[in-house]
C-alpha cells in the first residue's frame, strides 16, 4: 500500500511537471501578461533619427540563395545612407564569394564582403568580423531566409528604450500544400513557440533569441567560447543576465522553407539539444532566482525544464502508468490506454510521413516524440563532446 502511494505520488508528480513544462507554463504567461499593462512601443517621428545599422549575413555555401539573399537587403525600407551590409562566407568553397562581390549594386548601397578559406564555424566568423562593425546596432540573420521589408525599422525602434539590449525576431515557415502534413509539427511548433517569446517579452524578456534573425546593442557583445553551440541563444541570455531585457518584435521575421522530411529536421533538433545541455551547463547562474528573479524563473520554465527534466520524465511516467494501472484501477487504465494511443499516432505519422496525406492529426505527437528523442541524442553528444559547431545544414523543403 506503502509501495502504491509513493508510486502513485511520483507519477503525478512527473504528469504535473510535463504539463507545466509544455502547456501549462504558457497557460501561466497568458494569465500574467495579461493582468500587466501593456506598454506602448516607442517610436522614431523621423527618418533622420534612425539609427545606423549593420545587417550581417553569416553564409556557407550558399550560392543557389546568394542573389535572392541579396535581393532580398536591397528592399528593405531603410535609409541606404544608415545600413551596413556585412556578408561572412568563412569557409565557403562554392562560388558564394564570388556571387557576392560581382553581383552589381544600385548607388549608395554600401556592401563589404569578409571571406577567409578556413571553416571555422559561425560564430567564429561572426566574432572575427565584429571589429568592423561601426554602427551601434547589429542585426544577423542566415543566408537561407527571406526577412520582411520593414524588419529593420521595427527592430530598431526598440532601442529607444536604453534597457532594451536586444530584439528577437520571428522565424516563420512556408510550407506548401504538398509538405502541409508532415511539416505540420514543425508548423504547430513554431507558432506555439512564437507565441510563447512574445509573452515572455511582454511580462520581461525573452529567454534566448533564434539565429534566423536577432539584433543587439553592439557596445553589448562579448565574445563566447569557441566550442559554442548555439551562440545566438548564449549571446542574448547572457546579455539578459546583466539586466537588459531582450524584446520580441513579429512583425520582423525571417522566413525559410520546413525541412524536406521530419528526419532533416531531426538533425537540426539534436544540434540544438546538444547546444541547449551546454548552454544550461554554462548558464547555471541563471539558475538563482534570488539573483536574476524573473528572468530565473522564465529560462527554467521555458528552457531548461525542456532540455533536462520534462524529457526524462516521459519514459518514467510510462513505466509507472503500466505498474499502476496492473492493479485495475480504471483511471490508470484510461490513462495507459491514452498514452499508447498517442505514442501510436506517433508510430502512424513516422510510417506516414513521405506519404501524400490530408490529415496532420498524426504527425504532431510523432513531432513531439522527434523532439524529446533529439533532447537524448543531443545529451549523449554534450557528454561525448562530439557536438561541433560546425552546422550541418538540414536539407529544406523544395
Amino acid at each position: 500500500m506503502i509501495l502504491t502511494f509513493i508510486t502513485a505520488t511520483i507519477f503525478w508528480s512527473l504528469i504535473l511537471l510535463v504539463i507545466y513544462t509544455y502547456v501549462g507554463y504558457g497557460i501561466l504567461l497568458f494569465f500574467l501578461v495579461k493582468m500587466k499593462k501593456k506598454k506602448p512601443i516607442p517610436a522614431y517621428t523621423d527618418d533622420s533619427e534612425l539609427p545606423e545599422v549593420t545587417f550581417m549575413v553569416a553564409a556557407y555555401n550558399e550560392e543557389d540563395y546568394m542573389e535572392e539573399k541579396i535581393e532580398n537587403c536591397l528592399n528593405f525600407d531603410y535609409p541606404k545612407d544608415k545600413l551596413t551590409l556585412f556578408f561572412v562566407t568563412d569557409g565557403s568553397d562554392d562560388n558564394t564569394p564570388n556571387v557576392i562581390d560581382q553581383y552589381p549594386l544600385p548607388d549608395g548601397v554600401n556592401l563589404e564582403l569578409y571571406h577567409r578559406p578556413e571553416r571555422m564555424g559561425k560564430i567564429a566568423a561572426v566574432e572575427r568580423v565584429m571589429p568592423y562593425v561601426k554602427t551601434p546596432i547589429v542585426i544577423y540573420t542566415d543566408a537561407n531566409t527571406h526577412v520582411n521589408r520593414n524588419a529593420i525599422r521595427n527592430i530598431v525602434r526598440h532601442y529607444i528604450d536604453p534597457k532594451v539590449g536586444g530584439v528577437a525576431g520571428e522565424k516563420r515557415i512556408t510550407m506548401d500544400e504538398k509538405d502541409a502534413a508532415k511539416s505540420a509539427g514543425e508548423g504547430v511548433y513554431w507558432k506555439y513557440e512564437s507565441k510563447l517569446k512574445q509573452w515572455d517579452s511582454e511580462l520581461h524578456s525573452v529567454v534566448g533569441a533564434a539565429g534566423e534573425l536577432f539584433s543587439i546593442r553592439t557596445e553589448l557583445f562579448e565574445a563566447v567560447p569557441q566550442d559554442t553551440v548555439i551562440e545566438d541563444f548564449f549571446m542574448t541570455l547572457t546579455i539578459a543576465s546583466k539586466g537588459y531585457k531582450i524584446v520580441y518584435e513579429p512583425m520582423a521575421y525571417a522566413v525559410e522553407s520546413s525541412s524536406a522530411s521530419v528526419g532533416e529536421e531531426l538533425k537540426r533538433k539534436i544540434r540544438i539539444a546538444a547546444g541547449g545541455h551546454q548552454a544550461v551547463s554554462r548558464l547555471g547562474f541563471l539558475l538563482n532566482p534570488f539573483k536574476h528573479g524573473i528572468l530565473s524563473f522564465q529560462y527554467i520554465s521555458h528552457r531548461v525544464l525542456r532540455w533536462t527534466l520534462a524529457p526524462l520524465a516521459l519514459p518514467i511516467i510510462f513505466v509507472l502508468n503500466v505498474l499502476l494501472a496492473m492493479s485495475g484501477n480504471p483511471l490508470y487504465v484510461g490513462l495507459l490506454i491514452c498514452q499508447f494511443l498517442f505514442y501510436g499516432m506517433g508510430l502512424i505519422g513516422y510510417i506516414l510521413q513521405e506519404r501524400e496525406v490530408k490529415s496532420k492529426i498524426f504527425f504532431v505527437p510523432y513531432y513531439f516524440c522527434v523532439m524529446n528523442y533529439a533532447v537524448y541524442r543531443g545529451f549523449f553528444r554534450f557528454m561525448n563532446k562530439s557536438q561541433s559547431v560546425k552546422w550541418e545544414r538540414a536539407k529544406r523543403a523544395v
